[in-house]
């Protein structure tokens, strides 16, 4: 494999690895569940990372 096309394999993946850092931390969270998570990453997805920052500091929205 020619180093470039290694280079820029490694280059999206870390990109890839960035843009889904968001919704793995959140699928992995502990802090929410169910339909409220789904919630949260679909905010992620179609919002921006700005739904991230207020999952940190606003979740879980309802007490259990």
């Amino acid at each position: 494999m020619d180093n470039s096309i290694l280079g820029l394999f490694i280059v999206l993946a870390v990109i890839a690895f960035v843009w889904l850092l968001p919704i793995l931390s959140i699928l992995f969270s502990r802090k929410t569940t169910g339909g409220e998570k789904l919630a949260w990453i679909l905010a992620v997805l179609f919002i921006s990372w700005f739904a991230w920052i207020f999952y940190l500091l606003l979740a879980p929205i309802k007490k259990k």
